[in-house]
């Protein structure tokens, strides 16, 4: 394909100059603007269903060529926590959303061991589509770079020490977030 400018003009633009030309003014606009490749996420909730989407959409970042981070904080600092297999479950109770095979009664679903079902049964769900479980998603998280960042204060709060998580995690306070999420575009609260 190819345009040309002026009927007087005998310059022709190939489809190939004009993919540069947007290619370079691209660049540009990055330059001028670095906060347009980075993503800063926050993880406040510890379950099994909130386990997931900071971990997939901050890998889904990198793999976009973003810089992201993920800031833990709470009930996320579950999902960071050497022990997340046994800590970060899903409960069925209050969980109106939740889809159970069968209607059940808030009274049934808050019996004893009905934690555990639920999260068996969304851990058999996921392994069944294909979905990676938390281990491997941490793991594409690192692997790609993104910051996987403890909230100092809120381990302060709950008694955790840096060695009660897992590798690769920094440890930081909400002031450092803060300055690295004013510098971004995609900021999310999940």
């Amino acid at each position: 394909m190819s345009v040309e400018l002026t009927p007087r003009n005998s310059l022709v633009l190939t489809e190939e100059h004009v993919r540069q030309i947007v290619r370079d003014e691209m660049e540009k606009a990055l330059r001028r603007d670095p906060a347009a490749k980075r993503a800063c996420i926050i993880a406040s909730k510890g379950t099994l269903d909130l386990a997931y989407p900071p971990l997939i959409l901050g890998s889904a970042a990198a793999a976009a060529g973003m810089d992201a981070a993920v800031f833990f904080t709470f009930y996320g600092l579950n999902i960071i926590h050497r022990d997340f297999r046994r800590r970060v479950k899903v409960s069925p109770v209050a969980n109106p959303a939740m889809p159970m095979p069968v209607p059940m009664a808030d009274t049934f679903t808050s019996l004893p061991g009905m934690k555990d079902m639920a999260t068996w049964m969304l851990k058999g769900k996921f392994r069944k589509k294909g979905v990676a479980g938390l281990d491997e998603l941490l793991e594409v998280c690192r692997e790609s770079g993104v910051r996987l960042i403890a909230c100092a204060m809120t381990m302060e709060v709950f008694g955790f020490e840096e060695t009660d998580f897992i590798d690769g995690v920094e440890f930081g306070g909400a002031g450092a977030f803060m300055s690295e999420a004013r510098r971004s575009h995609v900021t999310l609260f999940i």
